[in-house]
């Protein structure tokens, strides 16, 4: 049977979703095997908090499940029948395989707190799970919330059960001091965690005030990601409501206010006026064809509502807003204010939990960020006009994954992050052409290129070019890092790091890995990216060099020298470049375990290895690939991630004396969150 963890409150407002995803963030990166189960839910088949836990852990529908409804636990306790709820949810707990199992009791948005109070002490105890409870420390001074701590202690060891920790959530972030002075050692004797109250997780999205007004998109744009600050429901002309419109403000006007529609389409298009997060016309109505076409393309979302302006603004108050796997950037938000504030393995002892072996692709990308936000290292991304960058950039921010410097007009992407909705606050941005570090760093750049015949008019000339400013803040130390590669080619990201970063020392060529992550481990093929046809010599830089990369991501390396030719089976050209490569690579690192040439089954099936290469200790368990050329390597690893369903992840550069990365113009979101997390562990490593 499953070991399990219950989340509980006593009241309603607690954030309660916060705790439950970060306790299981911290549960999967230490285990790799979790599962969920709300065993009371509003609406069991589509429990947003289900689907996250589904969608975040790539968790099936048997690992992560909710019980009963609400309806039917009121039906059954008038019947006098409650033991069929525990009996029902009992039998579903013991059928989640995993090794720990995230259980979340109710939400206390139901008329009878006491009930629900009852039935979430029974379940715990039926159950046979230790409690982490939850309180709210919003609109509470230090006293009260340690008043708040000792009161659900107490009304948690009547219903029979011990607290194993207790998560202040929605602490006033001013006040975390004078709060953790409150609770002195021994008034209680569950351990206490705060988490500061976090503004965006209160705000609904325009999403979920779409989806709970039933509203239709008529036009504008597609985004409906972005937080709503404020509602604005217009009762002024056009001109007037400027002057109170905000940034993020849902605009709801009458259809036929054209003066308003206009003022408000006006204000989003001039960059000194906030942009709007979104506008509902009202009372069935709309303008006359021509302001149509004018609000065609306005860059926040219209929709149409069949509602007067009041009884429309009265339902949006009461849209609440919730984590949802539809929502990354809040779900970044709890996770970086959780594993701030929280420590996970601390909290997580007293359940006496195993590490598990096993690398699924979710587990190798939350480890990965547990990474980076254990260093903090400061990255640079020098194509601020990318959204993409804008919003990667503000989950990294979100998530304290690193610090981040982007470069661009600061005007034109302050405009592009309105317009998209992006929040860039307390990241740097840098315009390369204004900067009154161009002038120094074209003296450095001239310095080092003299030799080429780079005077310093050539020099600063080049420095407006954000890969080359951005190279440079690497090269002076004044950034960790940089990622670069969504808006240009790879050699408008490598030929910056090749002219004055350079290859260290011991490495002749800069080369790449892919992580390709398979069900249940993660594998490095290279080099898949960069150079069309290595020599025998440069092939053993590439095998030393992805061993040590593969180290530094946790992957222990057992290095196969890929060939159409096992052993001693084969001869030719192409083969015996092979057993050079290998040769070399016993010379330079002899405590790498390496093979080769090795086909690619002998390399990963432990039955071919045991007929072709039983005396090998890399044959049938490589965990690292080196193809004899780019054509192969690109090949295999895009025929893999294909036919297989492995998630690839790179390429990630190595051989540098810094670490630069490249993104390919193909790239989302979550690949740039990734590369730059992999960055700042790459920087980590060379600290």
């Amino acid at each position: 049977m499953s070991q399990g963890l219950f989340i509980s409150t006593t009241t309603a407002g607690t954030g309660k979703s916060l705790v439950s995803l970060g306790v299981a963030d911290s549960i999967y990166k230490r285990t790799g095997s979790l599962g969920y189960f709300r065993p009371i839910s509003p609406d069991p088949q589509r429990d947003p908090m289900v689907h996250l836990m589904r969608e975040n852990f790539d968790l099936s529908e048997e690992q992560a499940r909710a019980g009963l409804s609400s309806a039917e636990v009121r039906e059954l306790v008038a019947t006098g029948e409650e033991d069929e709820i525990f009996a029902r949810c009992v039998d579903i707990f013991e059928q989640i395989s995993a090794d720990v199992v995230v259980v979340e009791g109710t939400d206390f948005v139901e008329a009878d707190s006491a009930l629900e109070l009852e039935l979430n002490s029974r379940l715990a105890l039926n159950l046979n799970i230790p409690v982490l409870a939850v309180v709210s420390g919003a609109d509470l001074s230090p006293e009260g919330v340690s008043s708040a701590v000792e009161l659900t202690r107490t009304t948690i060891n009547e219903s029979g059960a011990e607290p194993m920790a207790v998560i202040v959530n929605r602490a006033n972030p001013d006040q975390l001091e004078a709060i953790e002075s409150s609770l002195r050692p021994g008034k209680s004797q569950a351990k206490v965690y705060l988490v500061p109250e976090l503004p965006e997780l209160t705000l609904p999205s325009i999403a979920e005030i779409a989806q709970a007004l039933n509203l239709e998109h008529i036009s504008g744009s597609d985004q409906f990601q972005r937080d709503v600050s404020e509602v604005k429901a217009v009762s002024m002309e056009g001109g007037n409501f400027l002057s109170i419109l905000n940034e993020g403000a849902l605009v709801i006007v009458s259809g036929d206010r054209s003066d308003a529609i206009l003022a408000t389409m006006a204000s989003a298009l001039v960059p000194e006026f906030p942009v709007p997060s979104g506008m509902i016309l009202t009372n069935s109505m709309l303008p006359r064809a021509e302001i149509q076409k004018m609000y065609a393309n306005a860059p926040f979302p219209i929709f149409a509502s069949f509602g007067d302006t009041f009884s429309t603004t009265t339902a949006v108050s009461r849209v609440r807003a919730e984590l949802s796997s539809a929502q990354p950037r809040k779900i970044a938000a709890a996770l970086g204010a959780w594993h701030e504030r929280v420590d996970g393995d601390e909290l997580l002892e007293r359940l006496e939990l195993t590490n598990s072996s096993a690398m699924t692709p979710v587990r190798f990308l939350h480890q990965l960020i547990s990474r980076a936000v254990a260093d903090r290292k400061r990255i640079v991304l020098p194509e601020g006009h990318d959204p993409r960058i804008l919003r990667a950039a503000e989950i990294l921010h979100r998530r304290n994954v690193c610090d981040l410097v982007i470069l661009g007009d600061v005007d034109q992407i302050q405009e592009l992050a309105a317009t998209e909705g992006v929040d860039l606050h307390e990241i740097t941005l840098i315009d390369p052409t204004e900067s009154p570090d161009r002038q120094r760093y074209a003296e450095e750049y001239a310095r080092l290129r003299a030799h080429k015949g780079v005077d310093l008019d050539r020099a600063q000339e080049v420095m407006l070019d954000g890969a080359y400013f951005g190279t440079m803040m690497v090269h002076l130390d004044e950034v960790d890092g940089m990622v670069s590669g969504a808006a240009n080619t790879t050699a408008h990201t490598i030929r910056p790091a090749l002219e004055f970063i350079k290859t260290r020392p011991e490495v002749s060529i800069v080369s790449s890995v892919f992580f390709m992550l398979l069900p249940d481990r993660a594998l490095v093929y290279g080099d898949c990216a960069v150079n069309p046809t290595p020599n025998a010599e440069q092939l053993a830089d590439i095998a030393i060099a992805s061993a040590t990369t593969a180290e530094q991501f946790s992957v222990q390396p057992r290095v196969a020298m890929l060939s159409y030719s096992t052993g001693t089976s084969g001869s030719g050209e192409a083969v015996d470049k092979i057993r050079e490569a290998t040769d070399l690579v016993h010379a330079h690192a002899p405590h790498l375990k390496v093979d080769g040439p090795l086909q690619y089954d002998a390399a990963v099936s432990a039955s071919v290895a045991a007929s072709k290469m039983p005396d090998s200790d890399v044959a049938g368990q490589a965990t690292v690939f080196i193809f004899p050329d780019l054509n192969t390597g690109n090949n295999t690893y895009k025929a893999v991630q294909q036919s297989s369903g492995a998630v690839a992840v790179g390429p990630v550069l190595q051989g540098l004396n810094k670490p630069v990365n490249d993104l390919s113009r193909g790239t989302t979101v979550e690949d740039i969150v990734n590369t730059v997390a992999i960055t700042a562990v790459q920087a980590q490593a060379r600290d």
